[in-house]
């Protein structure tokens, strides 16, 4: 279920009906099929009545942030994909890293991420898809948990001990069988990251997928994004992956020179 901005604290001047029309926005994001959601399944899983809902949904459609199918369905409108153009276009991280991702894709034949923390999550904001017919599904703007995935933990790997307590108090649940779900074993995972240079996702946050990231450092030394490779673990496997761990990390080690990074 996508978060209730509703019910989240902030300053006493935040309008709850912003809240939740963001939280409609959110929720409609969550639509990979692209046939929309129907009132009922909208007021369900955002657990607001169908009255507040289609009050909250008109404004939105005029300004084609939500567009309403002939089925009755709502799905997101243009105007989200025109913003979200707009805020690529100003990402010097996408603009400087493009060709290092697919080249990394052309190395690795599999499916190369770009993602920026948003700690306890992180999002992709660039993707170089396998050419290769069985691939990983993912989607530009897709969140992802931290703890669990190989991006994740790389950023985590050098971020402050408080961020790692935000990520760990957020909760950890088991996404797969594989995945750490206590702080003592992401803590030591964390460890071995710096130690080894990369972070492997060893099917601990999608079923069959298999995943190899770095850290990207800019000039103030820190890292909040990360390059990875993933694929299926009949491609990506055990042995592939210490292959896979170099050409990574050269290529994150690339995209940190171009932003200034002195380490």
């Amino acid at each position: 279920m996508t978060q209730d901005l509703s019910k989240t604290p902030g300053p006493r001047n935040n309008s709850a009906s912003l809240r939740r029309a963001l939280s409609i926005l959110l929720q409609l994001g969550n639509d990979t099929g692209g046939g929309g959601y129907s009132l009922v399944e909208l007021a369900t899983e955002l657990e607001m009545n169908k009255s507040t809902l289609l009050r909250l949904l008109q404004p939105l459609t005029e300004a084609r942030f939500v567009e309403q199918l002939n089925s009755g369905h709502y799905r997101l409108g243009w105007r989200n994909a025109q913003l979200g153009q707009v805020y690529l276009a100003g990402v010097d991280l996408h603009r400087t890293m493009r060709d290092v991702l697919q080249q990394l894709a052309t190395q690795t034949s599999e499916t190369v991420h770009l993602a920026i923390a948003d700690f306890p999550s992180i999002v992709y904001v660039d993707k170089v898809d396998s050419l290769h017919p069985v691939r990983m599904f993912s989607r530009i703007g897709n969140q992802q948990p931290a703890y669990s995935t190989s991006l994740g933990k790389a950023m985590l790997a050098h971020a402050p001990a408080e961020t790692v307590q935000v990520v760990v108090s957020n909760g950890m649940p088991a996404r797969t069988s594989q995945t750490i779900t206590t702080a003592d074993g992401l803590c030591a995972e964390l460890a071995a990251i710096r130690e080894r240079g990369y972070s492997i996702d060893d099917i601990e946050n999608e079923e069959g997928i298999r995943c190899v990231a770095a850290p990207i450092f800019d000039v103030s030394g820190m890292s909040s994004s990360g390059i990875s490779v993933s694929g299926p673990v009949e491609r990506v496997t055990r042995e592939r992956v210490s292959e896979l761990g170099p050409l990574v990390i050269a290529a994150a080690n690339e995209i940190s020179r171009r932003l200034g990074a002195r380490r």
